[in-house]
């Protein structure tokens, strides 16, 4: 009993000790921070004082693991929004009355606007001379579109209600809900193709009670009229925000992350950019599938979709929050007040470091020609004339995404229909429709082996690079991908579904690394090309680091774009779904020929 006591008191006096020691921190956090939670992000992230006094040595040495994650948790938040974007967006707007012809025209609204406006967001980040730093505005202001998107996309069709959409009559039907969204506002129709699009039309109709094909158990409804404008107009805006601003947010996050790294560490810090993307997707479609319907949480917050849009924005905020907390940067008035007789331009000019910068993490060297400013002029004509290194790079990476664009997009109806047989035109209950539902969820998993797959290969792909050079690992990632797509498509097995789709994380990992990498690597030797005999050519042009990244990050936007225009009509024209995967492999195998001649230095 005493030995019981003595316990009991030894448990009570340890959380007395730890409930003061906190109290004590909250107090003298409290006595330095009077402006409160507020004032010290805003300072945190945007301090007030003068460029070059504050101190700057952070940006010099090497970072710790941890501090790379941070610096990467943008990334995360990004990627969990990526994972409720693919999995609802598509039933939210059917759910709306959008037909799958016209939802094509929805999903290609993006690219196309990201095509052209990412690269001049570079651009205007590599000129920014704002006390807040080059990349962090950039950051938040994407960020801030992210957030109205997750917001948009599952309260558009309410708000659509609030404009004067009509609401559907209220009716106690049996109903069989799509694996992605919780509920269909309204009866549905089952004659020919209208269940597929989400269509009601404006007459009497039954549905069948006891889910079989018979026409025993019927029951009418009174019909409305599934036309939401003002829904269907704030969902498409949603989803435009969400999908420009979540691709157009990693470009300044990524040349952050090289802006506050030394060269000894854009290696690591870029696999560890994309662990974190890789465990974002992971847990983001694992957040998907869980039933909120059925927790108390889902029942608060109005259901499954908006559960999940809920908490996967105040994910976001946290992650990105991470993130610009993380490392003042240095403004360009200070790089050029430290520096004012050499220009700075992409890259931080690292070259007159702080004083107690150590001597062997010394800046690199990067010498703009003479008499040229850099100026928003000259980055944006930098987007037009580039050398031939950067072109090949862009086009490799625009094999690349279109390569995972495939798979992403569209791999889930492929499990659907060629793997499981299943038929998304058939009656909503019927065995064909069960099916495709089914492989609709089983392909959800393969995604999802993927995106673990992403994060295990970016842990060893810095090593890879370091044993094997940056040519091989590159090629070779494409090559993976390529012949896992190709087997995929022999099989149609769900072994493969789930063991070929870890090749999908190789070739993930490959484009969100490697390109960048070889980008910080040009900076850094201020070299872009190399003369007929291999040696390196220093450059004429002044380019922005931010401006190389935005233009190369580009590419996903151009891929999204030409799929959306043609692989209807490629999957209509080889009659299977199994054109997907056919493509995916085609395309990675192009983007490995194109990689072979990539300008790689010495890296």
């Amino acid at each position: 009993m005493a030995e019981k006591l003595r316990e009991y008191e030894g448990l009570a006096g340890r959380w007395h000790s730890l409930r003061d020691d906190w109290r004590a921190r909250r107090d003298a956090w409290r006595e330095e921070n009077p402006a409160g939670f507020s004032g010290w992000f805003k300072e945190k992230c945007f301090p007030t004082g003068g460029g070059p006094e504050l101190d700057y040595s952070h940006i010099y040495r090497r970072k710790t693991t941890r501090e790379l994650v941070r610096v990467s948790a943008a990334v995360m938040g990004v990627e969990f929004s990526y994972a409720a974007e693919t999995a609802f967006v598509s039933p939210t707007l059917l759910k709306i009355g959008v037909e799958h012809g016209r939802m094509t025209l929805v999903w290609a609204l993006s690219p196309l606007i990201g095509f052209f406006l990412t690269p001049v967001l570079g651009s205007l980040s590599d000129g920014c001379r704002s006390r807040w730093g080059r990349r962090r505005p950039f950051v938040l202001l994407m960020s801030l579109g992210v957030v109205l998107g997750l917001i948009l996309v599952p309260n558009g069709e309410n708000w659509g209600y609030a404009m004067g959409d009509q609401r559907p009559p209220e009716a106690n039907y049996h109903r069989i809900s799509s694996h992605r969204t919780s509920a269909r506002s309204g009866p549905i129709d089952f004659r020919e193709n209208a269940t597929a699009r989400g269509a009601v039309i404006n007459e009497t109709f039954a549905y069948d009670d006891d889910g079989d094909d018979d026409d025993e158990n019927l029951r009418s409804f009174v019909p409305y009229n599934n036309s939401h404008p003002w829904g269907v107009l704030f969902t498409i805006l949603g989803t435009v925000l969400l999908d420009f601003d979540a691709d157009a947010c990693q470009s300044p996050a990524r040349a952050y992350l090289l802006d506050v790294t030394v060269p000894e560490d854009h290696a690591r810090g870029l696999s560890t950019f994309t662990v974190m993307a890789g465990l974002g997707g992971f847990l983001g479609y694992a957040l998907g599938g869980i039933n909120w319907d059925v927790t108390f949480i889902g029942e608060m917050l109005g259901g499954h979709v908006k559960a999940v849009f809920t908490l996967i924005t105040f994910i976001f905020i946290g992650c990105v929050a991470a993130t610009l907390t993380s490392f003042v940067e240095m403004p360009l008035d200070a790089v050029e007040a430290r520096a004012a007789d050499v220009r700075s331009y992409g890259a931080l000019d690292r070259r007159d470091a702080d004083a107690d910068a150590p001597e062997e993490y010394a800046p690199f060297e990067e010498a703009p020609p003479e008499g040229v400013e850099a100026s928003l002029t000259s980055y944006l004509t930098s987007i037009v004339y580039t050398p031939p290194s950067i072109r090949i790079l862009c086009l490799t990476n625009l094999f690349c995404w279109m390569a995972h664009v495939c798979y992403s997009l569209y791999f889930t109806d492929f499990v659907g229909e060629a793997v499981f047989r299943g038929n998304p035109m058939a009656m909503e209950g019927s065995r064909s429709r069960e099916l495709y539902e089914s492989g609709v969820r089983f392909g959800c998993w393969g995604m999802s082996m993927y995106s673990l797959s992403c994060a295990c290969y970016s842990t060893k792909i810095e090593k890879l690079i370091a044993k094997f050079g940056a040519k091989k690992v590159y090629v070779g990632g494409l090559l993976v991908y390529s012949t896992g797509m190709l087997l995929m498509a022999v099989t149609k097995h769900k072994v493969g579904v789930i063991v070929f789709s870890w090749t999908a994380g190789v070739m993930y990992s490959t484009l969100f690394t490697m390109p960048y990498l070889i980008i910080a690597h040009y900076h850094a030797k201020g070299t872009f090309e190399t003369t007929a005999s291999g040696e390196e050519k220093i450059s004429t042009q002044i380019r922005g680091l931010g401006t190389d990244v935005a233009l190369v990050s580009s590419m996903v936007f151009l891929a999204q774009f030409v799929l959306s225009v043609c692989m209807g009509a490629v999957v209509s024209a080889a009659g299977t779904t199994t054109a997907v995967v056919a493509v995916a492999s085609a395309l990675a195998f192009l983007g490995a020929v194109a990689a072979t001649q990539v300008v790689y230095l010495d890296l």
